[in-house]
């Protein structure tokens, strides 16, 4: 048995939950500091901020030279997000979903998703191809900033997201500590869970990247999924559709993107029907806000299903 193994893979988990609360925590405050509302915070720091487990690990996993763990942690975070994440927030509350979502995230992430197998045309992320997408996530981040400013003026949403942005802390020094404590946390959480992975996985007699996409990818998208829970109970369940969103863009342009600038991403283990399960849960979800301009629980239901078939699938291979 790997009790061992298994037991530094759950505090490694713990790890990166507690390091990403506490990055978020301080860049959240010192956003503050700088003047950007709850409603700019919310949509790039806080969404950005919870995907830091998967920019950590998939980083490391990449200089390591375990592109199989790199790749299935995007690959498997997306589908995670959406189908279990969503699909669980929907159930809890139904997400009312706003115009900019459907008109303007949505499809952009639908956009990078499509961008992801040809990307890896050959089994590898080059160096040039890391660019591109850094310089992507850049763009996007820049123009949802502007939408955002625009969207705080005209209505009264940012009310909604004083509520679930951290609030400011006493002072800047503190702010510091905690961005810097949370990288830290973070650095080693992702090196205990990839290593760790990598061992679990070869004595299960699995690829890399079935634990890539399932035990690795769930773990990092626990920030995700802890904050989307809450905004649900909250009655505020439309954040979630942004966190998701916002986090699903981020993972394939900025993990991805500075994975391949530390070392080029290497794969052999990335099958066709995982990308097309991200691809569709993507395209399907569209569909399904446009409904009544709702994600509602039969829907999330639907996401949930199809979340339990592919792993029914996944994990004999």
């Amino acid at each position: 048995m790997l009790w061992d193994e298994l037991f530094w893979l759950i505090l490694s988990l713990f790890l990166l939950f507690i390091g990403g609360e506490a990055l978020v925590q301080g860049a959240a405050s010192l956003a503050q500091r700088a003047g950007l509302t709850a409603l700019m915070i919310g949509l790039t720091v806080v969404a950005f901020g919870t995907s830091s487990p998967e920019l950590v690990v998939s980083v490391k996993a990449s200089f390591a030279g375990q592109g199989d763990i790199a790749l299935g942690n995007v690959l498997g975070s997306n589908i995670f997000n959406i189908a279990v994440i969503l699909g669980l927030t929907a159930l809890i509350c139904p997400i009312a979903v706003k115009s900019q979502i459907i008109k303007f995230d949505a499809p952009i992430m639908i956009l990078v998703s499509l961008l992801f197998p040809l990307l890896i045309i050959g089994g590898k992320v080059e160096f040039f191809e890391g660019v591109f997408l850094v310089l992507g996530i850049i763009f996007y981040t820049v123009l949802n900033y502007y939408l955002a400013k625009r969207t705080a003026v005209q209505t009264d949403e940012n009310v909604e997201f004083e509520e679930e942005v951290p609030k400011k802390t006493p002072n800047v020094f503190v702010d510091l500590l905690l961005v810097s404590a949370g990288i830290s946390v973070l650095i080693v959480g992702a090196r205990i869970l990839v290593d760790n992975s990598v061992i679990i996985a070869r004595a299960w007699g699995v690829s890399e990247a079935v634990i890539g996409i399932t035990i690795v990818a769930a773990g990092t998208s626990m920030p995700e999924l802890v904050t989307c829970v809450v905004a649900a109970i909250r009655r505020h369940p439309d954040i979630a559709i942004g966190n998701v969103i916002g986090s699903n863009i981020f993972n394939i342009l900025a993990v991805m993107g500075f994975s391949s600038l530390v070392h080029p991403i290497h794969s052999d283990e990335i099958g066709f029907v995982d990308i097309a399960v991200m691809i569709a849960v993507a395209i399907l979800l569209l569909p399904l806000m446009w409904t009544d301009m709702k994600l509602r629980r039969i829907e999330g239901l639907i996401l949930m299903t199809i979340y339990a078939g592919y792993l029914i699938w996944l994990w004999p291979k």
